[in-house]
């Protein structure tokens, strides 16, 4: 049974990326975003952890998606802040020219 939270503002957020990588993007600029991803945690207040992985599902639905990261906010206030922040927004730089798609999803615990 799935239970749908009456207060966004008193629960979790999970904010699902999925990334597709530029064919030409070298693995070693792969490997900075991921260790660059998950020092954000330690970055930016109200980011309980960062979950992530690469695909390796024997369905072949993933699109040439082949990145997932799962951040998990305290609050709604906390994914607010978070947009913004400076370190996001200069990871966001780091990151933009190395992708050929970005796909993000939020759901509220």
């Amino acid at each position: 049974m799935i239970s749908i939270a009456d207060d966004s503002r008193d629960s979790m957020i999970r904010h699902l990326v999925c990334l597709k990588f530029k064919e030409e993007t070298s693995k070693a600029k792969i490997r900075m975003i991921e260790r660059e991803f998950t020092l954000l945690e330690k970055r930016i207040a109200g980011i309980v952890s960062i979950e992530w992985g690469i695909n390796d599902s024997p369905e072949g639905l993933n699109k040439e998606f082949t990145h997932c990261f799962l951040i998990t906010f305290e609050s709604e206030a906390a994914r607010t802040s978070y947009l913004p922040h400076p370190a996001h927004q200069e990871f966001v730089s780091m990151l933009q020219p190395l992708l050929q798609d970005v796909f993000v999803f939020d759901y509220t615990l």
